[in-house]
């Protein structure tokens, strides 16, 4: 990024957040395997999904309100400041950048803006994609990723805890470049999925899941997802998660479901997705799942508040998964960090946006 544009947000009174301004005392608190480190990357109130502009040489953050930040990969004083680029927005959750593009799935309507630079953004005016997404505020934050398919993603919640979903609702929906007003459902039968991406090697997209709340601490299971072929249903609402019925839906059969490669404790609320394709982690990782786990709220005693690895054998099949990043939920309880997405910078280490506190991580790897 060029030093007059951050040195104009500053003078402008734009700018109002650096990277200086916070101590790592959470950081140093936190458990990697050996050889990790974890830091502080940026400050962005509410952060949430991430998506890398290399040609800009920023990483976006979106949020749960109006906003989406911006912060500089690098600075000639080696600060991470992050400033607003885009306000007023409903529910700004979703974002994906691809060709000089930045995508916005709110919780009404899917839009972009061109962003040949990152000082034009200020005056990209929206390009409505599609504005007949289900405006309902529950499970209202949508997720999007680019498929290798050209394709654009978008996780599209069950709008309740058990319901019977309506059009979009409960889906992975898939929007063609060209033809945007067109959605079409690849999958159904999925509560909530706020996160997901495709296994390097065989393609296959893999999403999480949220189980359905009420049905105990220990019930249902949260849920990774594999999406092998279209026309899939995952069985929401018929199961809350896992293999556990619903008692709403108990006394009605239950369509033909595809249940999860991966079944978490309950409530755990599993979130970003991101297959490690880098180099600079040892080689164990590459073709391994990191997935970010923003914790219960439904359970007498908190669980979930990691990231975990979710581990694959050459053929891209599961074969275990293991916390990697665990200490944002304290011995007694206190909670100061939930871990929402994550995002592979091109040097091969890994940011985890943090919601609660408002933080972008970093973690890199030092040879022990």
């Amino acid at each position: 990024m060029k030093t007059y544009i951050l040195r104009a947000m500053i003078i402008s009174g734009l700018l109002g957040f650096s990277g200086s301004a916070f101590g790592d005392t959470i950081a140093e608190q936190l458990t990697l395997p050996p050889g990790f480190a974890i830091s502080t990357f940026a400050e962005a109130p509410g952060a949430r999904s991430l998506a890398l502009a290399p040609e800009l040489g920023v990483v976006f953050v979106s949020t749960r309100s109006d906003t989406i930040y911006a912060v500089p990969l690098t600075d000639e004083d080696g600060q991470h400041p992050t400033y607003p680029v885009l306000r007023g927005l409903n529910v700004a959750n979703g974002i994906a950048w691809k060709d000089g593009f930045l995508y916005v799935a709110e919780q009404h309507r899917l839009t972009r803006y061109f962003v040949p630079s990152l000082d034009a953004l200020p005056d990209a005016k929206a390009e409505i994609l599609y504005d007949k997404l289900p405006d309902k505020r529950g499970h209202g934050w949508r997720y999007i990723a680019f498929h290798s398919d050209g394709a654009l993603y978008m996780g599209i919640g069950a709008p309740c805890n058990v319901c019977t979903p309506q059009g979009l609702e409960g889906t992975i929906t898939r929007f063609r470049p060209g033809h945007w007003d067109q959605p079409e459902i690849v999958a159904r039968g999925v509560r909530n999925s706020v996160g997901f991406d495709q296994h390097p090697k065989t393609g296959t997209l893999h999403f999480s899941d949220n189980g359905s709340d009420g049905m105990g601490d220990d019930s249902p299971a949260d849920e990774m997802n594999a999406l092998s072929g279209e026309g899939q249903h995952f069985g929401f609402p018929w199961y809350g998660g896992g293999r556990d019925r619903t008692s709403q839906m108990r006394l009605i059969p239950a369509p033909k479901s595809t249940f999860p490669v991966v079944e978490y404790q309950a409530h755990v609320a599993p979130l970003g997705v991101d297959f490690y394709s880098g180099t600079h982690f040892p080689a164990e990782f590459q073709g391994d799942a990191f997935v970010a786990q923003h914790g219960s709220w439904n359970r007498s005693s908190r669980v979930g508040y990691q990231v975990v690895r979710v581990r694959f054998n050459d053929r891209g099949q599961v074969i275990g998964h293991e916390p990697f990043i665990s200490g944002w939920l304290r011995p007694n309880s206190e909670v100061v960090g939930r871990p929402v997405d994550l995002e592979e910078l091109p040097d091969g280490s890994l940011l985890i946006s943090d919601d609660f506190k408002g933080r972008i991580y970093r973690v890199v790897y030092k040879k022990p």
